[in-house]
């Protein structure tokens, strides 16, 4: 797989010998004897991986059971010498593998999967955390490994669960949708639980005041990384893919993933979480298709030595201690996760059968159980005993979900066949109010406004803060007060503090707009002049607008003093730097809100423009020889031809002339390469491809309908 792309195996090893260089001193990690491991990891988890695809499983499950075989815990004797260093490649690992994971992700599909897959997701997330919570309990582990246990079981496995669906053919369908955007939701659910749980490991508990603090202080690094990400992140994709560099691009790419890893770690944060959001911000460029192929041979490395570390680390002295919970927690979690979300997927309007679908798809732990597991360890929350029984429950996940899957459609029939009509009819009544609720909801044009003006304020608003809570990060680092800097001025914080504020003054000016926009619409809305007489109605319309602006116009305000209290000048400077202020939104208003005008606009282009397959990606391949001779041509079909309503398979255009229909223009549909099962209409301009004496006879068949003798050729031209 690696070698189908002479470049790509050329890189991939060259990124191999920089990882592999290592450390000062120590030559190529431990000269031989690092070669030899992980010689001996490819080639056993090779071996597996082969053999279960053979059998239909995941190979996730090969790579596990390829390090239980080679680990230092299996009889006789161990095969890897330093465990440590494959450790640390396992590490890495977690890197690429959650890179790529934000490469699935698509920020635009948080759009598309909408409200329903969000409130399944908050369903059946908590439930599965009290479920995991209870078994914790049944079995005497502590609070913490409860709590663990409940985020490992509300997650399911993206990576197995999309591949499932990719090769039985529902990614496409109505279940396969949902699906999709329920394991987005649970992808963001993860990213809150890698967030809290650190701090909640640390303190053994977490006060409200302090959740609303760690959310919003997520809230601000998120959007800010996010905002700035598709603005600058797909521009400078698009500059470096110029050069045509596969070598180039993949440098850029892997200093973007660990820049942003370390970013996230320097402001106490996983560097999980950053390499997920730096894919995702990566996955909104039109360079996706071929960042994807040169990530690809990295990213199977790395994710083959990750789970295969996961084998490693399994006791079978562990499993049969622990085969108790192993078994429990199977058989609690795949009935109680498939339950869960078929009842979150009904009551947010799926029908039964599709429901059951739904759930018994997401019955499946896989690779954020093992990155949740391994952070409990690191953080020393949870015992060692938590990764092999993880691990354990994932295999029987794995190999129970297919015939759950093959058996949901009759287990949905068997159900509703039991229960009382009162009850069907019932549903049958829910399921349609839930589903012309949601159209009702869509179809309103001015509270859609509303929605789209309230998400722009919002977002604003977070990047204010987020640039003011940068700006207090930033000032750790700097001297309090530089030579030859007034005392009274307040030193650096006054300089950043300034600095942000004149930058931030195009979203200041932009927030203000909008949200005197708002008030307007709401006020609107609120006071109807059916309801009153006009002359009544557009003086309280006035006082309701006016009144709301100057609200938000407070919040604001204090929104803004808050986020940047540790950089506020002394008040008496304030003074003199706000009048400054006031004098440049009054010089240059017009000039602020150009740029803001701008970065919107790159930003809805970004989020806008599909992205590039792989193929479309890749420079255009010279045309062949063979080609240079062809000629296309466009054929008209009068009224009254003879080939109206037939197949383009009836006619054996290639058996008899030797031309091909290469495309079909009919009204305002365009058919590129049409099947021959299309059928051809009078009126539809039909291009061929072929040379000049085959081309003549086939236009003149199309024409009438016969086979010619001679005939001309029109619309032609040269390739």
């Amino acid at each position: 797989r690696y070698a189908r792309d002479g470049c790509d195996h050329f890189h991939f090893t060259r990124v191999l010998i920089w990882i592999g260089w290592g450390r000062q001193g120590e030559g190529f990690m431990h000269g031989v004897s690092f070669i030899q491991d992980l010689a001996v990891v490819m080639i056993v988890a090779g071996v597996v991986t082969v053999i279960f695809h053979r059998l239909r499983q995941p190979v996730i499950l090969g790579y596990i059971l390829a390090g239980f075989i080679i680990g230092p815990h299996t009889p006789p004797f161990p095969l890897v010498a330093n465990t440590e260093t494959i450790q640390t490649l396992a590490d890495l690992g977690v890197v690429f593998l959650m890179f790529s994971l934000g490469l699935e992700f698509h920020l635009r599909k948080l759009q598309r999967v909408g409200m329903p897959a969000m409130l399944t997701a908050v369903f059946e997330v908590l439930c599965l955390l009290l479920i995991g919570h209870e078994i914790g309990a049944l079995f005497g582990w502590t609070p913490m490994e409860r709590i663990f246990l409940g985020c490992i079981l509300a997650i399911s496995s993206t990576a197995i669960i999309v591949t499932h669906l990719r090769e039985s053919g529902l990614l496409k369908g109505d279940a396969g949708q949902f699906i999709t955007g329920l394991l987005v939701m649970e992808d963001v659910a993860v990213i809150l639980m890698m967030v809290l749980l650190p701090g909640l490991a640390r303190t053994g508990e977490l006060p409200t005041s302090e959740i609303a603090l760690t959310m919003l202080q997520l809230i601000l690094f998120l959007v800010g990384l996010i905002v700035v990400g598709l603005i600058v992140v797909p521009r400078l994709l698009k500059y470096v893919s110029r050069f045509n560099s596969d070598e180039m691009l993949l440098v850029t790419i892997l200093a973007l993933c660990f820049g942003t890893a370390m970013l996230a770690a320097k402001l106490e944060y996983s560097v999980a979480l950053g390499a997920f959001i730096i894919g995702a911000i990566v996955a909104e460029s039109r360079e996706l298709g071929r960042v994807t192929r040169l990530m690809a041979p990295i990213r199977d490395l790395f994710m083959a030595v990750f789970f295969v570390a996961i084998g490693m680390m399994i006791k079978p002295s562990y499993l049969l201690d622990h085969l108790g919970p192993v078994l429990v927690i199977t058989l609690l979690f795949i009935p109680g996760k498939m339950l869960a979300c078929s009842l979150g997927a009904f009551l947010t309007g799926r029908d039964a059968k599709t429901s059951l679908v739904i759930g018994a798809n997401m019955a499946q732990l896989g690779e954020f159980a093992f990155v949740l597991a391994a952070l409990g360890q690191s953080l020393g929350s949870v015992g060692t005993f938590l990764y092999p029984v993880v691990a354990a429950v994932t295999v029987l996940s794995a190999v129970l979900r297919p015939h759950l899957i093959h058996r949901a459609p009759d287990l949905a029939t068997w159900v509703t066949g039991r229960l009382p009509a009162p009850v069907v009819a019932w549903l049958t009544v829910y399921n349609r109010w839930v589903l012309q609720l949601g159209t009702h909801r869509r179809a309103n044009p001015a509270m859609k406004f509303v929605r789209s003006l309230t998400f722009q304020i919002a977002i604003t608003v977070c990047l204010i803060a987020a640039a003011f809570v940068a700006g207090a990060f930033l000032a750790r680092y700097i001297v309090a007060h530089p030579q030859g800097l007034p005392h009274w001025l307040g030193g650096a914080p006054t300089v950043i503090w300034m600095g942000i504020v004149i930058l931030l003054l195009p979203l200041y000016i932009a927030v203000v707009r909008k949200m005197q926009a708002l008030a307007m619409l709401l006020s609107e809305i609120a006071v109807a002049d059916r309801e009153l007489e006009k002359r009544r109605a557009h003086p309280l319309r006035r006082l309701l607008s006016h009144t709301m602006f100057l609200l938000q116009l407070v919040l604001l305000g204090m929104i803004t003093l808050l986020a940047s209290a540790a950089l506020l000048p002394p008040w008496q400077t304030l003074g003199v730097l706000l009048l400054i202020i006031i004098l440049l939104v009054l010089g240059f208003g017009k000039v602020f809100n150009k740029w803001y005008s701008r970065g919107k606009f790159a930003l809805l282009e970004t989020l806008s423009e599909p992205p590039l397959t792989e193929e479309a990606s890749e420079p255009p391949a010279p045309l062949p020889d063979l080609l240079r001779d062809a000629k296309l041509v466009t054929v008209i079909l009068p009224q009254g031809t003879a080939v109206a309503g037939k197949l383009i398979s009836e006619l054996e255009l290639r058996t008899r002339f030797g031309v091909s229909i290469v495309a079909i223009r009919r009204a305002q549909e365009n058919l590129i390469n049409p099947g021959p099962d299309d059928e051809l209409r009078e009126g539809d301009q039909v291009l061929l491809i072929g040379d000049d004496a085959h081309l003549a006879e086939a236009s003149q068949c199309l024409r009438s309908g016969h086979r010619p003798s001679s005939g001309a050729v029109e619309g032609s031209l040269r390739l």
